[in-house]
């Protein structure tokens, strides 16, 4: 199988895998909310909820949200952790400009700071942050360990990383209706509502080609984090994945 840094929402061409992710989400950004919750059918939230709350018992006075779109985790966070600072960067200049009228609409810019940022070079001093998080972003790296060492580089010790992203079901059961709706259901609403016609064909791509389950904890320990571990949720179809920056 073809590794995910080589899969490309716009295939082979003269760009890499981050100038063209940047266009797609520039491209996709009006309707990049409703689709997450229609795709979803709303469990996304949920998935959010859960993955908040893991953070809770860490240390999380300054976050930083790599990957963060239009900041639904970083407000989330905000909201239910009480941090002093949740900084979001995305390659997406569309993206973040939506994130910030949310952050403005809900009254946390005081608190959330969004900003444009390469994850493979955060424009961040090293130990600068207690916890790191991504949500639905790793698959769309272009170089995985690379954005987990750096992840690694901004950690104060001691500190969390928080990924949260799609996989695939193993289950006999649910694997074949997982398939017909991200392969045939998912592509076909998302060419109706944002008109990319590659955007939702490269998302079951990535989806299937990511490392998943301990293949991603691996990556996370060989980065320097400690004491990763996998949890799914729904069927198999999101998983949290956590680890801590040794002392």
């Amino acid at each position: 199988m073809q590794e995910v840094e080589q899969i490309k929402p716009y295939g082979p061409d003269h760009r890499d895998k981050t100038e063209q992710v940047r266009e797609m989400f520039d491209s996709i950004a009006p309707a990049y909310d409703f689709m997450n919750r229609a795709m979803t059918l709303g469990i996304d939230k949920l998935w959010r909820r859960k993955a908040v709350g893991l953070l809770r018992s860490a240390t999380h006075d300054d976050i930083l949200d790599i990957a963060t779109g239009t900041g639904d985790l970083a407000i989330a966070m905000a909201r239910r952790l009480d941090p002093l600072t949740v900084t979001g960067v995305d390659l997406s200049a569309e993206m973040i400009e939506i994130g910030r009228r949310k952050v403005k609409e809900k009254g946390l810019s005081e608190i959330v700071t969004l900003g444009l940022g390469d994850c493979l070079m955060l424009p961040f001093p090293d130990e600068s942050f207690d916890a790191v998080t991504c949500a639905y972003g790793v698959r769309n790296f272009a170089d995985i360990p690379a954005g987990y060492a750096e992840m690694h580089r901004v950690m104060r010790p001691g500190g969390t990383v928080m990924i949260l992203e799609l996989s695939t079901p193993r289950s006999p059961l649910v694997k074949p209706l997982y398939d017909l709706y991200t392969r045939t259901l998912i592509p076909m609403a998302g060419r109706l509502v944002s008109k990319d016609t590659r955007a939702y064909s490269y998302l079951p791509e990535s989806i299937a080609a990511v490392p998943q389950g301990q293949a991603m904890c691996r990556l996370m320990e060989q980065a320097g984090f400690t004491g990763a571990r996998a949890i799914p949720l729904t069927f198999g179809t999101c998983t949290i994945y956590t680890a801590t920056k040794p002392h």
